[in-house]
């Protein structure tokens, strides 16, 4: 397959930081990193590295990828989208290559790569042992990858299965980002911003909690969507009516 068959090219609107719900420790560390790729060049003079490599771990539908987006938006840099799960092969050394090259195609444009899935990594490290020889040097190869990365292209991981990655990979990011399911209150915050678009006679929707901004949205738009369906088809019942009587 050629490389472009690996890259996702997402089509969603970005938004940007200040709108995606973080704690309180990641908009600082967040807020941090901006300000380290601003100054680059007085950095370099330095001699000083850039922390550009930035680890994102938590449950699924918490805003990882949602992040990864805004900060390539806020620095003004290109997205490079790569589902590493996708990406691994049964033939290990062709794994290595194509990960090498959206490697390479990322420092060309001096852009943020986004390795998604970063786990899947991690797994092929648990499978049987004849492959084990092979495993190790992909793992390898992408140390070697991330040890080599310039000050201005930016590396993204991200994961839901933080515990299964090998350590020697782990070390290798400056910054690592926890995405922990929101409480009530971030939950309810949440739900606010949702609804705030809709007339107020109508944003009264049973509110769920104990679970992801992904999952709060799905179920918000899908309470909205009934509601507005619903109130539709009465006012089209209520037309014909009126037509009947006449």
């Amino acid at each position: 397959m050629a490389l472009s068959d690996f890259i996702l090219n997402s089509k969603e609107t970005t938004i940007g930081l200040d709108e995606i719900h973080l704690s309180e420790e990641n908009k600082a560390l967040l807020a941090q990193l901006l300000k380290e790729f601003k100054h680059l060049p007085i950095l370099e003079q330095y001699q000083l590295p850039v922390d550009n490599k930035v680890f994102l771990a938590g449950h699924t539908g918490c805003g990882k990828t949602t992040t990864a987006k805004a900060i390539a938006q806020a620095l003004d840099k290109k997205i490079i989208v790569l589902n590493v799960g996708n990406i691994v092969s049964s033939r290990l050394g062709e794994t290595a290559k194509n990960i090498t090259e959206v490697f390479k195609k990322a420092i060309r444009e001096k852009a943020v790569l986004f390795l998604d899935e970063f786990d899947s990594i991690g797994r092929l490290r648990d499978q049987e042992d004849k492959d084990s020889a092979e495993m190790k040097r992909l793992v390898n190869t992408v140390i070697q990858l991330i040890d080599e990365l310039p000050n201005d292209t930016l590396l993204i991981a991200a994961t839901n299965h933080a515990s299964i990655i090998d350590s020697a990979l782990l070390r290798r990011f400056q910054l690592k980002l926890k995405f922990n399911l929101p409480n009530q209150e971030a939950l309810d915050d949440y739900y606010d911003s949702l609804l705030e678009r809709f007339p107020k006679e109508i944003r009264n929707v049973e509110r769920v909690y104990n679970i992801s901004y992904a999952e709060a949205k799905d179920i918000t738009f899908r309470a909205m969507k009934n509601i507005i369906i619903a109130n539709e088809e009465v006012k089209a019942l209520n037309k014909l009516h009126n037509n009947v009587e006449r």
